[in-house]
């Protein structure tokens, strides 16, 4: 269902966020190894959300397709 994709797809959109917050605040406490893991961590969150943000749009536009085919 493509709703369940766009849920998530916001999760791991919300996991990315998370791990650039704690990136952020490592950095700020001058502690630049660990953030740059997290750094890293969140750049691998953020392209799996945007595979999943990509897989999402598709099944929508497919399953519209196949609604307008039947109208």
């Amino acid at each position: 269902m493509p709703k369940d994709e766009h849920y998530r797809a916001a999760q791991m959109h919300n996991l990315a966020a998370h791990a650039h917050m704690v990136a952020a605040t490592h950095h700020d406490k001058e502690d630049h190894m660990t953030g740059h893991e997290y750094s890293k961590q969140a750049m691998e969150h953020s392209q799996k959300a945007h595979d999943a943000s990509q897989e999402a749009i598709q099944k929508s536009a497919a399953k519209a397709n196949q609604a307008d085919k039947k109208s």
